[in-house]
């Protein structure tokens, strides 16, 4: 296309490209189509286009569909739900989240994609759907347990108080905290763990801790208001709620795993070990307990050389008891 001194190229995808699994070409291709709008719209009505009209029928479905206002509303649409949701993958993977962040990202993007509907007319039911089916593929129960053990998303209620967001929670999302900080817990203590988070939902935090814990400042590159003090929901259950010993040992280590880490390598040794205790639950929670090991010890350390052989000795342990490996995974370096 020219227009004045200016001669440009729309960007379209390549013919075996898979439009599903790589949106960037067609992301590319929508932003080209519609920066150059008005020039389109001059094209069409070139005399030697309109000529090229009379024997090619492509070239007149292409004219209808420029002249349609419905062709340049629909197109904005996709093009904008698309850059919603493209720009949400960058930052996190730009600001790495901790997995407490999952859930309130997921309502951040809901509460877009409700207002997207509501620009476009476009009826919600449908949308709501396709994001739920794809919040429920991606969901984990780390995610409610870290949302609920944090001190950063306490809530305060009528009374004063700044409690745990169990009411943002659905029924199953609760029993996925019950049974995650159980499994996470040893034993011995899985029944303590479970009265000490009764009482952290009955009681939370003293309201002027919380709200320490809670002050945000404007990030100076990105111009965002963030938590002032990153350490802070360490240092809150490492001291006011030092009461809660076994809860709290729970909540220092899984609060602050990030959602985008990945430090496992499945190699021969773990997939050998793996198939071997397929059909057992407790060799599958162990399996769980030795990948989070694995997986954090090399990225507390940064060592992600030899990762067959250190992986393939951790799973050698298979014979190990499973007191000494719950020690090992709650004392567990932290990210």
């Amino acid at each position: 296309m020219q227009e004045l001194d200016y001669t440009g190229l729309l960007r379209v995808p390549w013919c075996k490209c898979d439009g599903v699994k790589d949106l960037a070409p067609v992301y590319a291709m929508l932003e080209d189509i519609l920066s150059c709008a008005r020039v389109l719209h001059t094209v069409i009505l070139d005399e030697s286009y309109k000529l090229m009209c009379v024997e090619d029928p492509v070239a007149r479905e292409v004219s209808g569909m420029i002249q349609s206002e419905g062709f340049w509303n629909e197109l904005e649409a996709v093009y904008s739900l698309m850059k919603l949701i493209r720009e949400m993958a960058q930052e996190i993977e730009a600001e790495r989240p901790l997995i407490g962040h999952c859930l309130p990202l997921w309502q951040e993007l809901k509460a877009k994609v409700k207002e997207w509907c509501a620009r476009f007319n476009i009826a919600e039911g449908q949308v709501e759907k396709i994001v739920e089916k794809r919040f429920r593929k991606n969901y984990h129960p780390a995610w409610s347990a870290a949302f609920i053990l944090d001190p950063r998303y306490l809530m305060r209620d009528t009374s004063g108080k700044y409690l745990p967001p169990f009411k943002c929670l659905t029924l199953e999302q609760e029993k996925d905290v019950d049974k995650l900080i159980t499994r996470l817990a040893s034993r011995e203590e899985a029944h303590v763990a479970l009265m000490e988070l009764m009482k952290w939902r009955s009681d939370g935090l003293d309201p002027l801790y919380a709200q320490a814990v809670q002050v945000k400042q404007r990030d100076p590159l990105t111009g965002k208001m963030k938590i002032a003090n990153p350490q802070g929901s360490r240092l809150v259950w490492e001291t006011c709620l030092s009461e809660y010993k076994t809860l709290g040992k729970v909540a220092v280590r899984l609060i602050f795993l990030h959602a985008t880490s990945s430090g496992f390598k499945c190699n021969w040794s773990s997939m050998k070990w793996f198939c071997v205790h397929r059909n057992s639950r407790v060799g599958l929670e162990r399996a769980q307990k030795m990948v989070f090991v694995a997986a954090h010890a090399k990225l507390e350390r940064r060592d992600f050389s030899n990762e067959e052989e250190k992986d393939g000795e951790l799973f050698r342990m298979a014979g190990c008891e499973d007191d000494m490996l719950n020690e090992v995974f709650v004392e567990a370096p932290s990210v």
